[in-house]
């Protein structure tokens, strides 16, 4: 049985017309793409929440996701800190979906922190007992984390190297403070699950809180112990 031309041309409209219905009804009902702005959203109110203890005034912005990706639609959105990023400068905040088909984008974000700093009024030699001296406290933007904000940060302590004048004083320039002394009677006790012995002897070195330290008691034995913050030792068992 032989179809006329006319017949194969209202059957080829046909299917065309099928077609056009099948994909116009699938691309009315496919789900919408994942907000750009709610991605931004997230990110901001997870990163105000990570800066809100951050000393100083803090100004942090996110740059908006590149307009040309396409993710699904997901909900709750998860924002996190990617791994070896830091809360300050430039640097990224993660944000993820976690339904069984998931995604997850990093927003670039700029945090800059403005807070009042030590800075060296001279060049300071390796060793250095810091007094109020030796720096000034200026306004400025806190370009590394640990960076000393007020004097009694650094009064007191030793500098473990050399800095330059107008150099901005950190923690990491800083040797730790001694909870006790060499020379200086400590405060030894000992626990036991039964008892606890107090006695005194003399430090023969130096040490920060949780440090080793070696005491010489009266009876001239000489033993071990940690040093503790309040400048007390204690013999482990």
């Amino acid at each position: 049985m032989a179809f006329s031309s006319d017949s194969n041309n209202e059957h080829m409209k046909n299917w065309l017309t099928l077609l056009l219905c099948y994909l116009l009804s699938n691309t009315a009902f496919a789900a919408p793409p994942q907000s750009h702005a709610l991605i931004q959203e997230t990110a901001m109110a997870f990163l105000q929440a990570q800066i809100k203890n951050i000393p100083g005034k803090v100004s942090p912005q996110i740059t908006p996701l590149d307009k040309r990706i396409t993710l699904p639609a997901c909900e709750p959105l998860e924002a996190y800190l990617p791994t070896g990023a830091q809360l300050i400068g430039k640097t990224s905040i993660g944000v993820r979906c976690n339904q069984k088909v998931g995604w997850s984008v990093l927003l670039q974000a700029d945090i800059k922190v403005t807070i009042d700093r030590l800075v060296a009024n001279a060049p300071l030699p390796q060793g250095l007992v810091l007094t109020a001296e030796h720096f000034t406290v200026q306004t400025g933007e806190m370009g590394q984390p640990n960076t000393l904000t007020t004097p009694d940060q650094a009064i007191g302590r030793t500098l473990k190297f050399a800095i330059g004048a107008g150099q901005v004083l950190r923690l990491d320039m800083l040797r730790p403070l001694f909870v006790v002394q060499q020379g200086q009677t400590v405060r030894i006790k000992v626990s036991t699950p039964s008892f606890i012995v107090s006695s005194q002897g003399t430090a023969l070195n130096d040490a920060t809180e949780g440090q080793a330290i070696r005491i010489k008691l009266s009876s001239g034995q000489v033993i071990s112990a940690i040093a503790m913050h309040d400048g007390s030792a204690e013999v482990m068992q």
